[in-house]
């Protein structure tokens, strides 16, 4: 049996679906349900044991008293434009400390979300480093708070028997149609071209990258999902932080390209300024360095952009099918 948080969620009911196509059918599911009903497609016709709201899961797995293989903490506050430090601080810190030590009482395998955001300006590089934590400066509240509980982490003497903190990069696939404005650029672009034949990228403000090709390691959630089952599962490899993304960055205009082929359309994209909001607050490259996973004997390889997008658009995003 798993415990799976933000279970609605994009990456959360992604996992559910892995799970599901892999016989595992017993998952407590939590999330904010009542408050979020727009990610109730993301899990119909899936299979689970019950659901928990997310401020009741303390008082109900007391109650419950679970056998737990492991828990997978995917649920976190995610909008990097939020500037609120208590919101994130409640959400993403404190509220993962408490799944931290019911883990480590319990003796349960943990898996949580980290971020790529914790990375800031990739001054120090983007290796996953344990001691890295301690001078990383991410540019939002949302990359501050999953560095604070990182850096909290790699404190702690009393530990779940394996833990894995997991810095996702940009992750892009089915199951993210609630997220608006957060959506991957995969997903605006093809709702553009369906509206109005074009898309509009965001224009650099940096004078070392050209319109479109600020660059980001971009990473399909299958890909994403399949990591976090085998980590849970090959307990041996050693706890820490690990990246994950596919060690290849690519540009924006890459990815717009992709989704127009996958599409069947000559591409059309034309530039915006971006948002004045996030303009200071933006990451012009990241790419995962992925060695530590390697080393820990995770062999497969990922899709390349042109072979996620391609699956993405022409199974899902065409179809309106959720994964």
């Amino acid at each position: 049996m798993y415990l799976i948080t933000g279970a609605a969620g994009f990456i959360g009911s992604a996992l559910v679906a892995h799970l599901n196509a892999l016989g595992e059918d017993r998952l407590i599911l939590v999330d904010d349900f009542l408050n979020y009903p727009a990610k109730a497609p993301n899990l119909t016709g899936k299979q689970y044991l019950q659901t928990v709201e997310r401020d009741d899961l303390f008082r109900v797995w007391d109650r419950e008293q679970w056998h737990l293989k492991g828990v997978y903490h995917l649920g976190a506050r995610t909008d990097t434009a939020e500037p609120s430090k208590p919101l994130f601080d409640r959400l993403n810190l404190n509220y993962t400390k408490e799944v931290w030590n019911r883990c480590t009482e319990l003796k349960i395998p943990l898996i949580y979300a980290s971020s790529g955001a914790t990375y800031g300006l990739g001054e120090h590089g983007y290796k996953d480093d344990d001691a890295l934590a301690e001078i990383l400066v991410p540019l939002n509240e949302y990359g501050r708070s999953k560095n604070d509980f990182d850096r909290w982490v790699l404190t702690q003497i009393d530990t779940p028997p394996h833990y894995y903190g997991l810095k996702f990069f940009n992750v892009y696939g089915p199951n993210e149609n609630h997220k608006g404005r957060m959506a991957s650029v995969i997903w605006h672009t093809f709702n553009q071209v369906q509206k109005t034949g074009a898309m509009k990228l965001f224009r650099s403000h940096n004078p070392d990258y050209a319109d479109g090709h600020q660059r980001r390691d971009f990473i399909y959630v299958k890909d994403l999902v399949a990591v976090n089952y085998w980590l849970m599962t090959e307990l041996p490899s050693p706890n820490g932080l690990y990246n994950l993304g596919t060690g290849r960055s690519r540009t924006f205009l890459d990815l717009a390209t992709a989704t127009f082929a996958a599409m069947d359309r000559p591409p059309d994209i034309s530039f915006i300024d971006t948002p004045a909001d996030i303009r200071d607050k933006y990451q012009y490259f990241t790419e995962a360095d992925m060695a530590k996973l390697r080393r820990a004997g995770y062999d497969r390889p990922f899709m390349t952009l042109e072979e996620g997008v391609n699956d993405y658009v022409k199974i899902y995003l065409m179809t309106g099918e959720y994964w």
